[in-house]
């Protein structure tokens, strides 16, 4: 299930963002890679403990506790601080699989990725290239959203971001690990929280509501992983 959020951040918060990335401290981005995505990647990230990956990480993360879509979507236990990397000159991620097990910075505490995010800062206009290109069941998705629009997808597709040729790729990339595990369990939740809003929406006094939402909750009772 491959899902495009928009909004996740407004035009005045993009600004800010983009304001403090541009003005930080960029390193080769394989300080966080793996030994086969070090083989693949080419690209710049801020150091985890910059302190403006931490300033525009918590904006990132408040901002997505208060988005319905993304809670609906991703039902999330544990979501790791969001990293930044960009792209220019040719640079380009080749195809890979993100790890499966990830550690908070500073800390022995770790997570199973269930879920990848990349939310965007810079408008599609603005550079040539650069598409995420997500390989799932109908086939490989190219992606290249709008500033402040995020696309959350399993962390197990296999994925690349192709040669940015023109102006600058600037994104936030982060892991979250789900209440629940299995892709097609989550987006069956998903898809009936998405029919609950719509009859609640259309018919504020159905009397089904009541039960559909009593199954909503019972499945994730019997799914759900704390």
């Amino acid at each position: 299930m491959l899902i495009r959020i928009p909004d996740v951040l407004s035009p005045e918060q993009v600004a800010q963002a983009r304001a403090a990335l541009e003005s930080a401290d960029w390193v080769d981005g394989n300080v966080t890679s793996g030994h086969q995505a070090r083989r693949a990647k080419d690209n710049m990230q801020i150091p985890q403990d910059h302190p403006v990956a931490q300033q525009v990480g918590d904006m990132i993360l408040r901002a997505l506790g208060r988005n319905a879509l993304f809670m609906s979507a991703a039902l999330p236990l544990h979501v790791l601080p969001p990293l930044f990397n960009r792209y220019s000159g040719g640079q380009q991620f080749h195809t890979h699989v993100d790890n499966a097990i990830r550690q908070f910075p500073d800390s022995s505490r770790r997570i199973r990725t269930d879920l990848s995010a990349t939310l965007f800062f810079y408008e599609p206009d603005e550079y040539d290239g650069g598409e995420l290109c997500v390989e799932d069941t109908y086939g490989v998705q190219q992606v290249k959203l709008p500033a402040g629009h995020m696309v959350l997808y399993p962390a197990t597709s296999l994925h690349h971001v192709t040669p940015v040729t023109r102006g600058t790729r600037l994104c936030s990339f982060f892991w979250i690990q789900s209440m629940i595990r299995d892709d097609g369990k989550r987006s069956l939740m998903f898809d009936l929280d998405l029919g609950l809003q719509r009859l609640n929406q259309d018919h504020p006094d159905h009397p089904s509501a009541v039960q559909i939402t009593g199954v909503y909750h019972n499945l994730l009772r019997q799914w759900a992983e704390m």
